[in-house]
């Protein structure tokens, strides 16, 4: 099992390791002068890179390690609310904040999304709590948290000028070509300490499974493991949407296929689901840029490769 892990994990890093070359290759051109293509490089398609490689190894990450916690294969951050509310926070920042925060993005906004995403992981950890043994309910409160903040935010349509009405509609769709490196420089250390705290607690999460009797008797505290898994991902989550928006499915649908793939070890299965959505989101950024009409929302692509498989996997009867 480990050589067969480590084999899966070593061929994505390969992979991953092409698809981030052929992203920053995409926007040298030939017959511009060598300054300008530099400029393309550093200021376009390195953040663009850098955004990719964080942003789907935070959601494919916090996924993966809250449908452990959570005890639930549907446990995702956008479904259950913890991406809806960092984007309902940022939203109320870019339509309704002064000028004086609008000024100062780059630092408001990824603010705004961790207190957004903390809050509802708080709900949903009290409910996790307060819901013991029915973990369908706790899904289905995390559905009414999204739409709930989804209907707010088509309110906020009405109070929204053109400018601010195209910004909500970037949060909404998602984007990876939006973070500049002052975004980056705020958000990307965060979600690194966060993936390298959940990470750690690999080996306990592997004792979660049994039961949480089972893992006391094996010195692991499972209400402060869980907490601490949880707030790990509302940060992780809450730097991603700042820098990406609200990405659909790929939380959910990353760690599930893995695990047929390699089993349920989260010693391998949380770097591979890092190195798998960092890939994924970087294959989305090369066809965006292949696109000659327009940039994708990524959000749309990763729905419209999620859905089918998550259907797919429902009539399998993978998801119980």
């Amino acid at each position: 099992m480990k050589t067969h892990a480590g084999r899966w994990l070593v061929a994505l890093c390969v992979l991953m390791f092409c698809a981030a070359a052929a992203v920053l290759a995409s926007g040298w051109q030939t017959g511009l002068s060598n300054q300008v293509n530099s400029q393309i490089l550093w200021q376009l398609q390195l953040p663009l890179t850098i955004t990719a490689v964080i942003t789907g190894a935070a959601l494919s990450v916090s996924g993966a390690s809250l449908q452990v916690v959570l005890r639930n294969p549907l446990a995702d951050p956008g479904i259950i609310g913890i991406s809806s509310g960092a984007s309902l926070v940022a939203a109320f920042v870019l339509i309704l904040a002064p000028q004086a925060l609008v000024d100062h993005l780059p630092y408001t906004l990824p603010v705004a999304c961790f207190t957004g995403a903390l809050f509802s992981t708080w709900l949903i950890y009290r409910l996790s709590v307060r819901l013991r043994g029915i973990n369908t309910a706790v899904i289905l409160a995390g559905i009414a948290i999204t739409t709930l903040t989804s209907a707010i935010m088509g309110w906020l349509y009405l109070f929204a000028d053109a400018q601010s009405m195209r910004n909500l509609t970037f949060w909404i769709m998602g984007s990876l070509h939006q973070a500049d490196a002052w975004v980056l420089l705020v958000s990307a250390p965060i979600i690194v300490l966060s993936l390298l705290i959940i990470g750690r607690n690999a080996t306990a999460l592997n004792v979660l499974y049994t039961g949480d009797l089972t893992a006391k008797s094996a010195g692991v505290d499972p209400d402060r493991l869980k907490l601490t898994i949880m707030i790990a991902c509302a940060l992780a989550v809450g730097a991603a949407v700042a820098i990406a928006g609200s990405i659909a499915f790929l939380g959910l649908l990353v760690p599930h296929y893995l695990r047929l793939v390699i089993g349920h070890n989260n010693r391998y299965l949380l770097p591979a689901s890092a190195v798998t959505g960092a890939t994924i989101l970087l294959l989305v950024a090369l066809i965006s840029e292949w696109v000659p009409f327009a940039a994708l929302p990524v959000s749309m692509v990763t729905a419209t490769i999620g859905g089918p498989l998550l259907l797919f996997a429902m009539v399998k009867g993978q998801l119980k």
